[in-house]
């Protein structure tokens, strides 16, 4: 009996097709991954996609297109768009008031992404957060500022409030990563009552808010300060909300 099933075993391994199942559904996937390394399963493609959509959670989206004011409020004899780049101020004349172009909408939770450039001698900008325009003084903000320029590179100053640098970076490790007359990189996240700036991947401020009357909501904008002539050039701007 044994030597029969055995027998009858072999023979249905001699069929043609037989045993071939797990060989040929093998070469399909080496087939479907051969080339460029991309699968050739729409299907599939879409479920990664959709997978990793799912984890990554919310996106950056961008706050400046790079050809036109669009979601921005200002005056657009002190900015202009340059290189898709936005442009305050100018290299012929003396800045004589501080000036803010500002989003059109308010944000609280978020991190924002840009590339900044200061041209210019003793040239001072900053990126607003939190903050809103005030008619006393005027072509002013209050709010929280992530400073720019002369001694305040990467510090966190409360424009219009209290009028101090509220905290800032080392500034011997600074200097080994800031590009004074080329572009930089300015991450800015907001959390709650927690600030935290950095530059060129540097941490510069972890701030959390003490005082529970400072708001944690409002417009972004981005300064020229009054001063020498100097242009202030920001591009790239994201933003992610957080929390959504």
């Amino acid at each position: 009996m044994t030597r029969l099933f055995c027998l009858f075993a072999v023979g249905l391994l001699l069929l043609p097709g037989c045993g071939k199942e797990k060989a040929n559904s093998q070469s399909d996937a080496v087939e479907s991954s051969s080339g460029d390394g991309v699968a050739s399963s729409t299907e599939d493609a879409d479920s990664v996609s959709v997978a990793e959509d799912e984890t990554t959670g919310p996106q950056s989206v961008a706050l400046f297109d790079g050809s036109s004011f669009t979601g921005w409020d200002g005056d657009l004899e002190i900015f202009r768009i340059e290189d898709e780049a936005i442009v305050g101020g100018t290299l012929n004349q003396k800045i004589a008031n501080n000036e803010f172009l500002t989003t059109t909408r308010e944000y609280a939770d978020f991190e924002l992404r840009l590339k900044f450039m200061l041209k210019g001698d003793n040239t001072n900008a900053g990126v607003q957060i939190r903050s809103r325009r005030i008619d006393d003084p005027p072509h002013e903000m209050i709010g929280y500022q992530a400073d720019l320029g002369q001694s305040y590179w990467g510090c966190l100053y409360d424009e219009s409030r209290r009028r101090k640098v509220l905290t800032g970076p080392d500034k011997e490790e600074l200097d080994k990563v800031l590009k004074r007359e080329d572009w930089n990189d300015y991450r800015i996240r907001c959390e709650g009552k927690r600030i935290q700036l950095w530059i060129n991947g540097l941490q510069t401020v972890d701030y959390t808010e003490e005082d529970d009357t400072i708001e944690q909501t409002g417009l972004i904008g981005l300064q020229i300060h009054s001063g020498p002539p100097g242009e202030a050039w920001y591009k790239d701007i994201e933003i992610e909300e957080l929390g959504l």
